[in-house]
Protein backbone atom coordinates (compact mmCIF):
# COMPACT_ATOMS: atom_id res chain seq x y z
CA UNK A 1 0.00 0.00 0.00
CA UNK A 2 1.43 3.31 -0.95
CA UNK A 3 1.95 6.07 2.06
CA UNK A 4 0.59 8.67 0.20
CA UNK A 5 3.09 8.86 -2.95
CA UNK A 6 1.56 8.16 -6.54
CA UNK A 7 2.74 4.44 -7.50
CA UNK A 8 5.37 6.49 -10.35
CA UNK A 9 7.07 7.80 -7.00
CA UNK A 10 7.45 4.28 -5.98
CA UNK A 11 8.29 2.73 -9.15
CA UNK A 12 11.86 1.27 -9.25
CA UNK A 13 13.55 2.36 -12.31
CA UNK A 14 14.78 -0.43 -14.43
CA UNK A 15 18.19 0.01 -16.27
CA UNK A 16 18.78 -2.06 -19.26
CA UNK A 17 22.27 -4.31 -19.41
CA UNK A 18 22.96 -2.27 -22.63
CA UNK A 19 22.84 1.14 -21.38
CA UNK A 20 26.20 2.98 -20.95
CA UNK A 21 27.79 4.59 -17.58
CA UNK A 22 25.61 7.33 -18.01
CA UNK A 23 22.65 6.07 -16.81
CA UNK A 24 23.02 6.91 -13.26
CA UNK A 25 23.55 10.28 -13.93
CA UNK A 26 19.86 10.42 -16.35
CA UNK A 27 18.62 8.52 -13.66
CA UNK A 28 18.98 11.52 -11.19
CA UNK A 29 15.79 13.38 -10.49
CA UNK A 30 14.97 16.07 -12.27
CA UNK A 31 15.26 19.99 -10.72
CA UNK A 32 11.50 20.39 -10.69
CA UNK A 33 11.33 16.76 -9.20
CA UNK A 34 13.95 17.14 -6.28
CA UNK A 35 12.73 20.47 -5.15
CA UNK A 36 9.17 18.84 -5.27
CA UNK A 37 10.19 15.42 -3.24
CA UNK A 38 12.34 17.93 -0.67
CA UNK A 39 9.39 20.43 -0.23
CA UNK A 40 6.75 17.34 0.66
CA UNK A 41 9.50 15.78 3.10
CA UNK A 42 9.51 19.00 4.50
CA UNK A 43 6.02 19.05 5.45
CA UNK A 44 5.23 22.04 3.16
CA UNK A 45 2.47 23.02 0.71
CA UNK A 46 3.29 25.14 -2.48
CA UNK A 47 1.65 27.59 0.30
CA UNK A 48 3.69 27.72 2.82
CA UNK A 49 6.67 27.49 0.05
CA UNK A 50 5.15 30.78 -1.51
CA UNK A 51 4.94 32.18 1.70
CA UNK A 52 8.44 31.67 3.28
CA UNK A 53 9.92 32.41 -0.61
CA UNK A 54 7.64 35.01 -1.84
CA UNK A 55 7.36 33.15 -5.30
CA UNK A 56 4.23 33.42 -6.74
CA UNK A 57 2.17 30.01 -6.33
CA UNK A 58 2.01 29.63 -10.39
CA UNK A 59 5.64 29.74 -10.94
CA UNK A 60 6.20 27.29 -8.14
CA UNK A 61 3.98 24.56 -9.52
CA UNK A 62 5.71 25.33 -13.20
CA UNK A 63 8.78 25.06 -11.63
CA UNK A 64 8.18 21.64 -9.92
CA UNK A 65 6.84 20.28 -13.58
CA UNK A 66 10.08 21.18 -15.04
CA UNK A 67 8.65 24.26 -17.13
CA UNK A 68 10.62 27.44 -16.79
CA UNK A 69 8.96 29.29 -19.36
CA UNK A 70 6.83 31.33 -16.88
CA UNK A 71 10.26 32.62 -15.13
CA UNK A 72 10.61 34.62 -18.26
CA UNK A 73 14.15 33.75 -18.48
CA UNK A 74 17.43 31.62 -17.69
CA UNK A 75 18.49 34.14 -15.67
CA UNK A 76 14.66 34.64 -13.39
CA UNK A 77 14.34 30.85 -13.65
CA UNK A 78 18.20 30.41 -11.78
CA UNK A 79 17.54 33.00 -9.04
CA UNK A 80 13.54 31.00 -8.35
CA UNK A 81 15.64 27.73 -8.47
CA UNK A 82 18.16 28.84 -6.01
CA UNK A 83 15.30 30.57 -3.36
CA UNK A 84 13.28 27.13 -3.64
CA UNK A 85 16.13 24.83 -2.60
CA UNK A 86 17.29 27.03 0.17
CA UNK A 87 13.60 27.07 1.35
CA UNK A 88 13.26 23.09 1.41
CA UNK A 89 17.01 22.53 2.58
CA UNK A 90 18.74 21.47 -0.65
CA UNK A 91 21.81 22.60 -1.79
CA UNK A 92 21.05 24.96 -4.89
CA UNK A 93 25.21 24.97 -6.84
CA UNK A 94 24.08 21.12 -7.92
CA UNK A 95 20.85 21.94 -8.99
CA UNK A 96 21.80 25.40 -10.49
CA UNK A 97 24.79 23.09 -12.30
CA UNK A 98 22.01 20.18 -13.37
CA UNK A 99 20.22 23.88 -15.27
CA UNK A 100 22.92 25.20 -16.53
CA UNK A 101 24.27 21.35 -18.07
CA UNK A 102 20.34 21.66 -19.91
CA UNK A 103 20.47 25.28 -20.75
CA UNK A 104 24.22 25.88 -22.73
CA UNK A 105 25.27 26.95 -19.33
CA UNK A 106 25.94 30.36 -16.95
CA UNK A 107 27.89 33.18 -18.53
CA UNK A 108 31.10 33.96 -16.52
CA UNK A 109 30.13 35.92 -13.78
CA UNK A 110 31.55 39.59 -13.45
CA UNK A 111 32.73 41.62 -10.38
CA UNK A 112 30.26 44.49 -8.70
CA UNK A 113 30.83 48.03 -9.68
CA UNK A 114 32.91 49.41 -6.50
CA UNK A 115 31.13 51.57 -4.44
CA UNK A 116 31.48 55.43 -5.45
CA UNK A 117 33.25 57.75 -2.94
CA UNK A 118 30.00 60.14 -3.04
CA UNK A 119 28.29 57.40 -1.57
CA UNK A 120 29.01 58.88 1.96
CA UNK A 121 25.93 61.03 3.05
CA UNK A 122 26.57 64.46 2.95
CA UNK A 123 24.20 67.34 3.60
CA UNK A 124 23.64 69.14 0.69
CA UNK A 125 24.24 72.98 0.70
CA UNK A 126 21.75 75.08 2.53
CA UNK A 127 20.83 78.34 1.73
CA UNK A 128 21.20 81.59 3.92
CA UNK A 129 19.18 81.44 7.14
CA UNK A 130 17.42 84.49 7.10
CA UNK A 131 14.84 83.68 10.57
CA UNK A 132 18.35 84.24 12.44
CA UNK A 133 19.63 87.13 10.40
CA UNK A 134 16.01 88.95 10.79
CA UNK A 135 16.20 88.07 14.66
CA UNK A 136 19.75 89.24 14.76
CA UNK A 137 18.62 92.17 13.18
CA UNK A 138 15.57 93.02 15.48
CA UNK A 139 18.37 92.45 18.41
CA UNK A 140 20.56 95.49 17.38
CA UNK A 141 17.96 97.90 16.19
CA UNK A 142 16.52 97.52 19.87
CA UNK A 143 19.94 97.28 21.72
CA UNK A 144 20.81 101.03 19.31
CA UNK A 145 17.73 102.34 20.97
CA UNK A 146 18.05 101.38 24.41
CA UNK A 147 21.73 102.81 24.17
CA UNK A 148 20.32 106.18 22.78
CA UNK A 149 17.66 106.32 25.61
CA UNK A 150 20.45 105.39 28.08
CA UNK A 151 23.00 107.87 26.78
CA UNK A 152 20.34 110.82 27.22
CA UNK A 153 20.38 110.14 30.88
CA UNK A 154 23.60 112.33 31.00
CA UNK A 155 21.56 115.14 30.29
CA UNK A 156 18.51 114.92 32.70
CA UNK A 157 17.31 112.77 35.15
CA UNK A 158 13.20 112.63 33.87
CA UNK A 159 14.90 111.10 30.47
CA UNK A 160 16.87 108.81 32.00
CA UNK A 161 14.30 107.50 34.83
CA UNK A 162 12.14 106.96 31.58
CA UNK A 163 14.73 104.66 29.98
CA UNK A 164 15.98 102.72 32.57
CA UNK A 165 12.65 102.50 34.56
CA UNK A 166 12.00 102.31 38.24
CA UNK A 167 15.27 100.83 40.30
CA UNK A 168 14.71 98.49 42.38
CA UNK A 169 15.77 98.31 46.40
CA UNK A 170 18.24 95.65 45.58
CA UNK A 171 20.83 98.33 43.66
CA UNK A 172 20.34 96.97 40.17
CA UNK A 173 18.06 96.37 37.23
CA UNK A 174 19.04 95.13 33.60
CA UNK A 175 19.61 97.08 31.17
CA UNK A 176 16.85 97.50 28.15
CA UNK A 177 19.06 96.13 25.55
CA UNK A 178 20.00 92.63 27.80
CA UNK A 179 16.33 92.41 28.59
CA UNK A 180 15.53 92.63 24.71
CA UNK A 181 17.96 90.11 23.48
CA UNK A 182 16.42 86.76 22.16
CA UNK A 183 17.69 83.40 21.71
CA UNK A 184 18.75 82.69 18.05
CA UNK A 185 16.02 80.75 16.17
CA UNK A 186 17.73 77.31 16.11
CA UNK A 187 18.78 75.74 12.62
CA UNK A 188 16.82 73.60 10.41
CA UNK A 189 17.94 70.26 10.26
CA UNK A 190 19.17 68.83 7.08
CA UNK A 191 17.00 67.98 4.83
CA UNK A 192 15.39 64.38 4.21
CA UNK A 193 15.84 64.83 0.08
CA UNK A 194 20.05 65.04 0.93
CA UNK A 195 20.32 61.56 0.83
CA UNK A 196 23.53 61.20 -1.52
CA UNK A 197 25.84 63.51 -3.71
CA UNK A 198 25.90 61.38 -6.85
CA UNK A 199 28.02 62.25 -10.10
CA UNK A 200 25.69 64.22 -12.38
CA UNK A 201 27.82 62.75 -15.05
CA UNK A 202 26.70 59.19 -13.93
CA UNK A 203 23.89 57.00 -13.65
CA UNK A 204 24.05 56.02 -9.63
CA UNK A 205 21.64 52.93 -8.26
CA UNK A 206 21.39 51.70 -4.87
CA UNK A 207 19.19 48.91 -4.38
CA UNK A 208 18.64 47.86 -0.55
CA UNK A 209 16.08 45.30 0.80
CA UNK A 210 14.32 46.38 3.68
CA UNK A 211 10.65 44.80 3.86
CA UNK A 212 12.04 41.04 3.14
CA UNK A 213 14.62 39.29 0.74
CA UNK A 214 14.37 39.39 -2.91
CA UNK A 215 16.84 38.14 -6.19
CA UNK A 216 17.96 40.87 -8.18
CA UNK A 217 19.96 41.10 -11.12
CA UNK A 218 21.85 44.72 -12.68
CA UNK A 219 23.32 45.23 -15.76
CA UNK A 220 25.39 48.40 -17.39
CA UNK A 221 24.52 49.47 -20.72
CA UNK A 222 26.83 47.28 -22.53
CA UNK A 223 25.06 44.63 -21.02
CA UNK A 224 28.06 43.62 -18.96
CA UNK A 225 26.59 41.57 -15.26
CA UNK A 226 27.12 44.20 -12.36
CA UNK A 227 25.55 41.45 -9.64
CA UNK A 228 23.30 38.68 -9.99
CA UNK A 229 22.18 37.26 -6.56
CA UNK A 230 19.91 37.76 -3.56
CA UNK A 231 19.74 40.33 -0.92
CA UNK A 232 18.62 39.55 2.46
CA UNK A 233 17.05 41.82 4.39
CA UNK A 234 19.15 44.76 5.59
CA UNK A 235 21.57 44.07 2.89
CA UNK A 236 22.59 46.76 -0.18
CA UNK A 237 24.26 47.24 -3.27
CA UNK A 238 25.29 50.40 -5.18
CA UNK A 239 25.73 50.19 -9.06
CA UNK A 240 27.31 53.10 -11.26
CA UNK A 241 27.80 53.12 -15.10
CA UNK A 242 28.17 56.02 -17.75
CA UNK A 243 24.44 55.34 -20.04
CA UNK A 244 22.29 53.33 -17.73
CA UNK A 245 21.68 50.77 -15.30
CA UNK A 246 19.47 48.01 -15.98
CA UNK A 247 17.79 46.11 -13.56
CA UNK A 248 15.36 42.86 -12.43
CA UNK A 249 14.08 42.97 -9.03
CA UNK A 250 12.32 39.09 -8.22
CA UNK A 251 10.23 41.03 -5.15
CA UNK A 252 10.07 44.29 -5.92
CA UNK A 253 8.28 45.06 -3.23
CA UNK A 254 10.80 44.10 -0.63
CA UNK A 255 12.97 46.83 -2.20
CA UNK A 256 14.16 50.75 -1.99
CA UNK A 257 15.87 52.51 -4.39
CA UNK A 258 17.75 55.64 -4.67
CA UNK A 259 18.66 57.03 -7.82
CA UNK A 260 20.98 59.51 -8.53
CA UNK A 261 20.53 60.28 -5.07
CA UNK A 262 17.09 60.71 -5.06
CA UNK A 263 14.27 57.98 -3.62
CA UNK A 264 12.16 56.07 -5.85
CA UNK A 265 8.29 56.48 -4.68
CA UNK A 266 7.09 53.58 -6.86
CA UNK A 267 4.53 51.61 -5.09
CA UNK A 268 5.71 48.20 -6.00
CA UNK A 269 3.54 45.53 -4.70
CA UNK A 270 5.04 42.66 -2.85
CA UNK A 271 6.28 39.22 -4.84
CA UNK A 272 6.36 41.16 -8.12
CA UNK A 273 8.63 40.78 -10.98
CA UNK A 274 10.19 44.59 -12.20
CA UNK A 275 11.93 45.11 -14.97
CA UNK A 276 13.85 48.63 -14.61
CA UNK A 277 16.26 51.12 -16.47
CA UNK A 278 17.49 53.91 -15.40
CA UNK A 279 19.79 56.99 -16.96
CA UNK A 280 21.66 60.25 -15.81
CA UNK A 281 19.33 62.78 -14.16
CA UNK A 282 15.78 62.91 -12.88
CA UNK A 283 15.20 59.18 -12.75
CA UNK A 284 12.94 57.78 -14.58
CA UNK A 285 11.52 53.87 -15.54
CA UNK A 286 12.63 52.90 -18.78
Amino acid sequence: MSNGNSPEDERPIEVSPDVSEDVSEEARPSIGRALQQARIAAGMTVDDLTTATRVRIAIVHAIEADDFAPCGGDVYARGHIRTLAKAVGLDPAELLAQFDAAHGGRPAPTPAAPLFEAERIRPERRGPNWTAAMVAAIVAVIGFVGFTFVKGGDDGPSEASVAEGPQSTSGGSASPSAEAKKPDAPEPEASDSAIAAAPRDKVTVKVTATEGRSWISAMDHNGRRLFDGLLKEGDSETFQDDEEVNLVLGDAGAIQLYVNGKKIEDDFQPGAVERLTYTKGDPQVG
